[in-house]
């Protein structure tokens, strides 16, 4: 149980804390700050927790006072905040208490709200949970731990627990009020006030308009009874229309960004430079026919082709329209200028203008000293000051502009004109504010103040005023106008929608969040975290603009509209915050939540796209992710410039699926492209239709791609480039289709195109096509000269111009070499390749180079190191790639490799390669990977003889194979978990109980005779050599059926052999000697190999050991020893084993000569 609180830190009712040194008048402390004083009076250290030199006392209790005022966090290590029963968030120190569970982020934010006193019924230990300190939320603890100056410990008066909802409309006084300064409005009892913009939760005063007079002023919000209360979240966040759309005009993607976008996803590359023939061998006609003789999802060729004719018409009657119309008309800004502070000022302030000529000047004092706020004045109050530069145009020295403002501030107070005075000093105040002379701004905004003698009609003004003046109190630390000036900036910075924000205001802004935590109102907090994150996301701060962000959108939760559209990109700024901050999966999780909200604009789904490619792994394909977003904009409602977008969106939609292998929906897709964009005519609608001739090779359908290519052609549609790109690709589409002669012609045309143009990379790629066509048609001398003249254009290339297809030749050149028993030629062509993939950064090229490589020192040039080396870094690459499958396969082969190499350490190295393919294929659910995962540490540790570990990693992988309910898999895994004990040099009898028990039943039941045979076999040796051959009879008889009804000879010598050497052992010579003498019945003759022969000498000297000292028939041993003399095969037996069966003879020589 927790213990209690220490008496001298207990609050206490009427406690009173200075907030000074000697001498300072004692206030009353907020609840919400004071820890509450001991009974010993004003020399309590506790108490001191809120003076100004608190730090120095807190140093001498600090054992002592485990909570302290929120205002100063302790010395020691891990102070954190904690919300008490009474109400008051104070710091604690020691072990941090788990929070209660919260369901949602609606109950985490409420939690604080719900801890009071516990309800009726509850048990005391429910009691004692309620008052127990409770942890706040992280964002909170967050929010409360950023630096805290002192003079914030007295401000206003105690926070009580405050849920009452923003209130906005009308009002009724229920007091009468004499309003102490010009600013504060004077109103009696029953009079109505009407709110302007909305009163805030937790702050004492607001902002409102009499009724009956038309006084505009601040109102203490204890004095009034409000009568309309805004209990939607969202129309809390939002006062007005404009802030509501904030979000959209924050994320805005421009007609070029999308155009950008979609350039790139598209790809230009087939119809702009010459497609590598990746195919390995040529096709044969028949193959061919045969592929497009299968049904598909995509038109039949006379459809497809009369539909690539109708394309081509319509694109011939439009030649002469222009191919891009003009714009979006709703987006037509860039995405960088979103708000509406950037737009140019009305009017600008030179230099060069006559300043000390009273007309001009006065004509400038007029302007200024309008009464209400116009549009023109947004750049006088702008958010940044670089903003001013560009009002103030021709003042390169800020002091010159200071003299000039001055001058006019002189000549506005000498007319009489107040609200020129007021912005001509408010202006002065932000340039002194800007060289640091804060004590000469607090003047100038003093004097603005006073200019404005409580006016509000301008109110943009005012809360700019307000709110710079209190920004400078709060950096000197003025206690005392912070008290008078600081909640009215308050009231004016949360209640006025869409003022003018300016840099000040983020300190003010944070100490409103701070405020509205401690009175535990979730509206304030959200308003609060909205004008923060507003405030951080025009000023081009996504960082700092992010927590808000994030608690906004887990305030708001559901509650919002469904079909609001601000959520949405809401999301989106997160998302691309996150993206800056190279947090790629957290910014796709924002992307994939925006989408899920209500249908958005083509430029948000553009954007989401935009995102998308930005934080997926950089692979040479486009990632899967984005054609749920690329089909998201062409399902949005688009207007007649944006569908002009749609051609290129369903090209990318086409390259996408192409990369991804379906090439039946790229063809429709791509067809799609070409008939929206053939009213456009031009370059374009040329460009789809050779690509959709590619998807055809691709999809093996060379002869309607030829088709297609010719049509082009026929037309006279195509530029030279493109008359060389569609050469080059109708001499590949008549390769596969086996025509070798015009194909080399195509190629031909196409290389004589790319050196009129002078294009390198063209010329490569033509000349390593027609080495693979010499390849295919046999000519491996002339292929590899191809080749190499290939590469020596690719080598005269930047490595950015050259792309994933210089490795792809250099890979084939290392593959001719190595099938011509050019080792070393080949290696040597493997890793130029896998260099200059890595130059490039092409993940999948560096995967291809490196997996040769692999297979190259594993069979051509075998080399465990540098197996070992090449294996590791595919491993890093399937990473980059997210292949989760590829890298789990590639542990496992790591895994074997270091198995293989027969040292502790290696195998220690194994079983860490297999616990991480273990991991993997947990993730995967790949039970059968996992089982045999588990099986492999298991033998792993059998081989480090940790015995304890083997059972246990066995049971496992049995458990795993059991779950998927496959017989084959548990035969198979029983099977390997005896292979452990069998092939090992202890323990081997643990292998019968799988092989007899578990194995072997379910080898019978599924029918596997193969299996039931290699079980019976083991079985029979391993009893045998447990010296209990009578077990292993019934086992021998069984392999020996088997073998005979599947027809292996060999297995059943091998079971005849078996069954002879345990009756042999069992002391029944003439069932040993029948079953030897079968198996030699099933030797071949004559002998084939000297293993054999040597079989046979020990098979009869066996037979001889039966038939004499068994049989006890000497006469009949005598010619099977005989036999085995070694004049028969000298050169074949071991000369020590020679004497053998001259000694067994020597005893018996005398028999024969008796006989």
């Amino acid at each position: 149980m927790r213990k209690p609180r220490p008496r001298e830190c207990e609050p206490e009712p009427g406690s009173r804390a200075r907030p000074g040194g000697a001498g300072t008048p004692a206030r009353s402390s907020p609840r919400v700050w004071a820890p509450g004083e001991a009974e010993g009076g004003s020399g309590d250290p506790c108490r001191c927790c809120l003076m100004g030199n608190g730090w120095s006392h807190l140093q001498t209790r600090a054992a002592l006072c485990p909570v302290t005022c929120v205002t100063t966090l302790c010395p020691f290590t891990g102070p954190f905040f904690v919300l008490c029963a009474d109400h008051h968030v104070r710091v604690a120190t020691g072990p941090q208490p788990p929070r209660r569970a919260a369901a949602g982020p609606h109950a985490e934010a409420a939690q604080t709200v719900d801890s009071s006193a516990p309800r009726p019924r509850t048990s005391s230990e429910e009691r004692a949970a309620v008052a127990t300190p409770e942890p706040l939320i992280p964002f909170h603890q967050w929010a409360l731990r950023v630096p805290w100056d002192p003079i914030n410990d007295s401000m206003g008066g105690p926070v009580t627990l405050d849920t009452q909802p923003m209130a906005v409309g009308m009002a009724s006084a229920v007091a009468d009020c004499q309003g102490s300064a010009p600013e504060e409005m004077t109103f009696q009892g029953g009079d109505h006030i009407e709110i302007l913009g909305a009163q805030v939760p937790g702050l004492p005063w607001c902002v409102g308009r009499h009724a009956a007079s038309g006084q505009v002023g601040f109102v203490r919000t204890s004095l009034i009874r409000v009568q309309g209360q805004a209990s939607d979240l969202e129309n809390v966040i939002f006062l007005d229309e404009e802030e509501r759309s904030f979000f959209s005009s924050e994320g805005r993607f421009s007609e070029e960004d999308a155009r950008q976008l979609l350039s790139r996803v598209s790809g230009k590359d087939v119809c702009a430079v010459y497609s590598l023939d990746t195919a390995e061998d040529a096709e044969l006609e028949q193959q061919e026919e045969l592929e497009t003789s299968t049904p598909c999802l995509h038109p039949e060729p006379p459809e497809t082709l009369q539909r690539v004719k109708n394309v081509l018409e319509q694109c011939k009657s439009c030649q002469g329209l222009p191919e891009e119309p003009g714009s979006w008309g709703v987006h037509r800004a860039s995405s960088g200028s979103s708000s509406p502070d950037t737009e140019e000022p009305s009017f600008l302030l030179d230099a060069g203008d006559a300043w000390a000529d009273p007309e001009a000047l006065g004509s400038l004092l007029r302007f200024l000293d309008a009464p209400g706020f116009e549009a023109r004045f947004r750049g006088l109050y702008s958010l940044s000051l670089p903003r001013l530069s560009r009002v103030f145009c021709g003042f390169t020295d800020e002091e010159e502009l200071a003299g000039r403002l001055a001058q006019a501030r002189g000549a506005a107070k000498k007319a009489e004109l107040p609200m020129a005075l007021a912005r001509l000093c408010f202006l002065l105040g932000r340039l002194c504010v800007r060289r640091l002379k804060l004590s000469q701004a607090r003047v100038y905004f003093e004097e603005a103040l006073g200019a404005l003698g409580g006016r509000f009609g301008d109110l943009f003004l005012a809360v700019a005023l307000y709110t710079n003046l209190a920004s400078v109190h709060l950096r000197q630390k003025n206690r005392e106008k912070c008290e008078q000036l600081v909640p009215k900036a308050l009231a004016l910075l949360l209640g006025t929608p869409g003022h003018v924000g300016t840099e000040a205001e983020a300190g003010l802004l944070r100490l409103a969040l701070r405020r509205a935590i401690c009175g535990h109102s979730l509206q304030a907090e959200a308003r609060a975290c909205f004008l923060l994150a507003k405030h951080h996301t025009r000023l081009k701060q996504p960082e700092e603009a992010l927590p808000f962000l994030e608690r906004l959108l887990l305030l708001l939760g559901t509650s919002a509209s469904p079909r609001a559209s601000w959520p949405m990109n809401c999301y989106l700024l997160l998302a691309d915050a996150y993206s800056r901050k190279c947090l790629p999966h957290l910014a796709l999780g924002c992307v994939k939540v925006a989408s899920l909200r209500a249908q958005g604009s083509l430029a948000s789904a553009l954007w989401s796209a935009a995102l998308v490619l930005q934080n997926c792994p950089r692979l040479h394909r486009l990632p899967s992710q984005l054609a749920h977003y690329l089909r998201q904009a062409l399902a949005s409602p688009a207007s007649a410039p944006e569908r002009t977008l749609h051609g290129p969106l369903y090209a990318s939609l086409a390259r996408l699926h192409s990369q991804h292998g379906q090439h039946g929906r790229a063809i429709a897709l791509m067809t799609r492209a070409a008939e929206t964009d053939a009213q456009t005519g031009g370059r374009r609608v040329v460009d789809h239709l050779v690509a959709l001739a590619w998807l055809h090779v691709l999809h093996r359908q060379s002869p309607l791609a030829l088709a297609i290519l010719e049509s082009i052609l026929e037309a006279a549609a195509a530029t030279l480039d493109q008359e060389g790109v569609i050469a080059n690709m109708t001499a590949i589409a008549l390769k596969r289709t086996g025509r070798t002669r015009r194909a080399a012609e195509g190629y031909y045309r196409a290389l004589r195109v790319a050196r009129r143009l002078g294009h390198v990379r063209n010329q490569a790629v033509v000349l390593a096509n027609f080495g693979a066509l010499c390849l295919q048609a046999g000519a491996g001398g002339l292929a590899q000269h191809y080749f190499l003249e290939s590469v020596k254009l690719f080598s005269r290339l930047p490595s950015g111009e050259c792309g994933p297809d210089f490795t792809q030749v250099l890979l084939r050149l290392g593959q001719l070499c190595t099938r011509r028993a050019l080792a070393r030629q080949g290696k040597c062509y493997y890793e130029w390749a896998f260099l200059v993939a890595v130059e490039g950064d092409h993940l999948e090229s560096q995967l291809q180079a490196v997996q040769r490589l692999c297979h190259f020192y594993s069979t051509v040039m075998p080399s465990e190191a540098q197996c070992v080396v090449y294996h590791e870094f595919q491993l890093s690459l399937a990473r980059r790639v997210a292949d989760k499958a590829l890298e789990g396969q590639l542990l496992e082969t790591i895994s074997q490799l270091y198995l293989s190499l027969g040292t502790e350490r290696a195998y220690k190295s194994a079983l860490d390669y297999t616990k991480r393919s273990l991991g993997v294929f947990i993730d995967l659910q790949q039970k059968d990977k996992e089982a045999q995962a588990w099986l492999q540490a298991g033998k792993i540790y059998y081989i480090l003889q940790q015995n304890e570990l083997v059972d246990l990693y066995i049971q496992v992988a049995q458990n795993a194979a059991l779950y998927t309910g496959d017989p084959s898999l548990g035969l198979q895994l029983f099977e390997a978990a005896g292979d452990i004990f069998f092939n090992g040099t202890w323990e081997r009898e643990k292998a019968v109980s799988f092989y007899r028990d578990r194995a072997l039943p379910l080898a019978t039941t599924t029918g596997n005779q193969e299996a039931e045979l290699r079980l019976c076999n083991k079985l029979v040796a391993l009893l045998a050599e447990m010296e209990v051959p009578q077990e292993g009879l019934e086992f021998a008889h069984t392999a020996l059926a088997l073998s005979i009804t599947l027809g292996d000879r060999l297995n059943e010598r091998v079971a005849y052999h078996r069954l002879a050497a345990l009756h042999h052992r069992l002391g029944q010579g003439e069932l040993a000697e029948h079953f030897y003498l079968k198996a030699l019945s099933l030797c071949s003759s004559p002998l084939e190999f000297d293993d054999e022969t040597l079989y046979y000498v020990k098979v009869y000297l066996a037979l001889g050991d039966i038939i004499f000292y068994d049989l006890k028939v000497a006469l009949r041993a005598r010619p099977g020893w005989g036999w085995l003399q070694p004049r028969g095969f000298p050169k074949l037996w071991p000369w020590e084993e020679q004497a053998t069966p001259w000694t067994r003879l020597s005893p018996h020589a005398g028999v024969r000569g008796g006989g």
